[in-house]
């Protein structure tokens, strides 16, 4: 017998809420402590990267790059902050976690190309996600306190619309039917 799932939603959904958590924290609503390091670890790294390998199992080379990556991004980011405090190596200069913001954003850029035949619920979060990635370099290169708490306020939104298409993905699926939209791109018929 050859079941297959689709292990989207607990990728995107381990992202959506990892990625809210992290940006409340961002827009000054509380402290970084271990609720957020086990969520980036467990939920928005183990649970992506799980989504991945499950996604090459389907055969989805898409699915399985950005799953993995973003469970990987979950897991350096958490690492980042916790080896200084362990004194495993210095915390990173704002020029260094700049650069590792724009690579990031980079990344996510060419995957939002790559969305672009998919559908606009991902492209909404890989969209959103580039620019978070490029707002967090500039608030790390300028330090401006405002700046990094809009910049968490559209941290919240992406993550948002992850979980909203976690969501839509899983609802359409059990009732058989449109619950939630995640509008499919039409593919043009060729003459």
């Amino acid at each position: 017998m050859d079941l297959k799932s689709n292990p989207a939603p607990l990728g995107l959904m381990g992202f959506g809420m990892t990625t809210v958590l992290l940006n409340l924290h961002n827009s000054g609503l509380f402290s970084l402590g271990t609720m957020i390091l086990a969520m980036g670890i467990f939920y928005g790294g183990f649970a992506q990267i799980f989504a991945g390998i499950m996604e090459y199992r389907n055969g989805n080379t898409f699915g399985t790059t950005a799953f993995c990556s973003f469970g990987l991004f979950w897991l350096s980011l958490v690492f980042l902050l916790v080896f200084p405090v362990l004194g495993w190596g210095s915390a990173p200069e704002p020029m260094a976690m700049a650069s590792y913001f724009v690579m990031w954003g980079l990344f996510t850029l060419f995957m939002f190309f790559g969305s672009l035949k998919l559908n606009r619920m991902l492209q909404f979060v890989l969209l959103s996600l580039t620019i978070l990635f490029f707002m967090l370099a500039i608030g790390d290169i300028t330090g401006n306190a405002l700046f990094k708490i809009i910049t968490g306020y559209e941290g919240i939104i992406c993550g948002l619309s992850a979980c909203y298409g976690a969501m839509a993905i899983v609802l359409n699926e059990v009732y058989g039917r449109t619950v939630l939209p995640i509008c499919p791109v039409k593919s043009k018929k060729s003459s």
